[in-house]
């Protein structure tokens, strides 16, 4: 398992390699945002210059990974949506092409050692657990992400919202669940109720998978939460007052 938390913040001064090796997790964080090794001896001020990205973007998303809040008194403007929304809806991609697939090959894996019937139950919860994950990104990727890119573009060219706005962000923060939370409960099964069968190893396999993707989900929600909701909340009201 890869450790989720760090001991000091991390700053763009400091060999973005160096950071990568002391904490795996944030090789994850450079590929939503498109960057990729080899790093050579760079700083995060270098890297995130060479992909046009704001520094400040990349510490305060690769703080969370590393187990930090972010800080309340960091405002991004509206020129920092566009990096916000391709670095989740990368994140999505990663959920839906690599995570949810690998979860569920093991599971299948483990099925075949242990056919019991609480098996079952591992398969159908994670099942309904992946659909209800997938309705909730698939939610964001056409309504929320579009509508985002919508209101940022009247922003940018001063051109007026005449229709009513297609999304709020009350209605959002009304659909979006902490639908992380619902790990709970399978990890609960596996550990604490699922009868052994030599499975061991696929059940560790899968308990540290599904701890990555909560770890993951929960800086995903927290992106959403604390940084989009209010640049966007922002947007709306400026573009009411303009009407």
């Amino acid at each position: 398992m890869m450790n989720h938390t760090a001991t000091h913040y991390l700053t763009a001064d400091l060999k973005i390699s160096d950071v990568v090796l002391d904490f795996p997790l944030i090789m994850l964080l450079m590929e939503h945002f498109g960057i990729y090794v080899p790093l050579q001896e760079k700083t995060i001020r270098e890297i995130c210059e060479e992909n046009n990205l704001n520094p400040e973007v990349f510490l305060t998303f690769a703080n969370l990974y590393c187990g930090f809040n972010t800080d309340s008194r960091v405002h991004f403007s509206y020129n920092e949506i566009q990096a916000i929304i391709g670095f989740l809806k990368k994140s999505h991609i990663f959920y839906k092409e690599e995570m949810f697939p690998e979860i569920r090959g093991i599971i299948k894996q483990m099925y075949e050692v242990n056919n019991q019937q609480e098996m079952v139950l591992v398969e159908k919860f994670f099942k309904e657990y992946f659909n209800e994950v997938i309705e909730h990104l698939n939610y964001e990727d056409t309504i929320v992400f579009p509508y985002t890119t919508g209101l940022h573009g009247h922003i940018l060219n001063r051109t007026p919202v005449e229709q009513p706005f297609t999304c709020s962000m009350n209605e959002y923060k009304a659909h979006h669940n902490d639908i992380e939370e619902k790990l709970t409960d399978l990890k609960n099964l596996l550990v604490k109720y699922l009868p052994f069968n030599n499975d061991q190893k696929i059940r560790r396999n899968l308990v540290f998978k599904l701890i990555e993707l909560e770890h993951d989900l929960g800086i995903h929600a927290k992106i959403e939460d604390m940084i989009l909701v209010p640049l966007v909340e922002q947007m709306e009201h400026l573009l009411n007052d303009r009407r």
